[in-house]
């Protein structure tokens, strides 16, 4: 069973989106947060994306 994509409450830097996503895949929080500041330097949604999920992944149960 996979986990569920949600924000964790302890992992967060900013709001839990990358290591959301991170728990979820089973990938590693920095790389995902690092590919995240390196997708920066690319023209694109990367902001409206971050801030969508945000919005959109709940919090983790306590």
């Amino acid at each position: 069973m996979t986990a569920a994509l949600v924000r964790p409450r302890h992992e967060a830097m900013i709001a839990g989106v990358c290591a959301g996503i991170a728990n979820r895949f089973g990938w590693s929080v920095g790389l995902v947060r690092l590919a995240f500041v390196l997708s920066m330097i690319l023209p694109g949604p990367q902001i409206l994306l971050y801030l969508g999920l945000w919005i959109l992944m709940p919090k983790a149960d306590r």
